[in-house]
């Protein structure tokens, strides 16, 4: 080891001299208790107040099934899951055709002090109504692309529920994503029903107990495109209160 390494390494003991501790002297000798000490103030441990909130233990869902994610006031939140619901190749064909035929745009979204960012993929939306979510609105739009309209009969089928809209969202990469949410809009109703199809490359959906909703994050290695497509149910939003500021 050349000294210059050595005195990297032991920088801290010869920058200043130590400071040799105080003997006991014949008049006091600490005891056990004492020892603890530090000056004047001595260390006590107090039990939390507040329990100890256990987090739940990571599960992978993979194989096909119905799942119990949580219960809470509400009611219980489940996951059907339904792996390979099509065809690869016929997957494919779809996957390539929305992804050069769809609009897809890049949604300006607004925090709650009102700061503008823009969403890290690309969306657009089917449906009759609009849709508002991060205090920004996607217009109503009822020209259904020919395989959309498909999938969303399959997807009817498949799952015993109806669906009046659609929100299709591109990650274009690994570096696209979206953050922790819930989908707990009022225009989705009181127990809202999302189908969530993906064509293209594979990412990681995860699911987190309220009040830690779910994510597909960003990946910091190679990823091509994906499309996520949630079919749902929306219903009129509730007025809004008059003086209320809308973008």
């Amino acid at each position: 080891m050349s000294d210059k390494r050595q005195r990297a390494r032991v920088q801290g003991s010869w920058a200043k001299p130590l400071h040799k501790p105080q003997q006991p002297t014949a008049q006091h000798v600490p005891s056990a208790a004492e020892s603890w000490k530090c000056g004047p103030r001595s260390f006590e441990f107090h039990q939390p107040v507040d329990p100890i909130r256990e987090i739940p233990v990571e599960k992978v869902i993979e194989n096909a099934g119905d799942y119990e994610i949580s219960q809470g006031p509400t009611g219980v939140s489940r996951l059907r899951l339904i792996p390979g619901f099509l065809q690869q190749e016929e997957a494919d064909c779809m996957f390539s055709k929305l992804l050069a035929e769809l609009p897809w745009s890049q949604k300006t979204n607004y925090r709650m002090m009102g700061d503008a960012y823009e969403e890290p993929r690309l969306t657009c939306w089917y449906g009759e109504l609009p849709y508002t979510y991060s205090r920004s609105a996607m217009q109503a739009n009822t020209q259904w692309h020919p395989v959309l309209t498909t999938l969303c009969l399959g997807v009817e089928q498949k799952s015993g529920h109806k669906f009046n809209s659609l929100l299709c969202n591109l990650y274009r990469d690994g570096k696209d994503s979206i953050g922790w949410h819930s989908d707990n809009e009022p225009s989705l109703g009181p127990q809202p029903i999302i189908a969530s199809l993906s064509l293209g490359d594979t990412r990681v959906f995860s699911l987190r107990k309220q009040p830690l909703p779910h994510q597909v994050a960003k990946e910091y290695h190679d990823r091509g495109p994906r499309i996520n497509l949630t079919f749902r149910t929306i219903y009129p939003e509730p007025e809004r209160p008059s003086g209320r500021f809308v973008r």
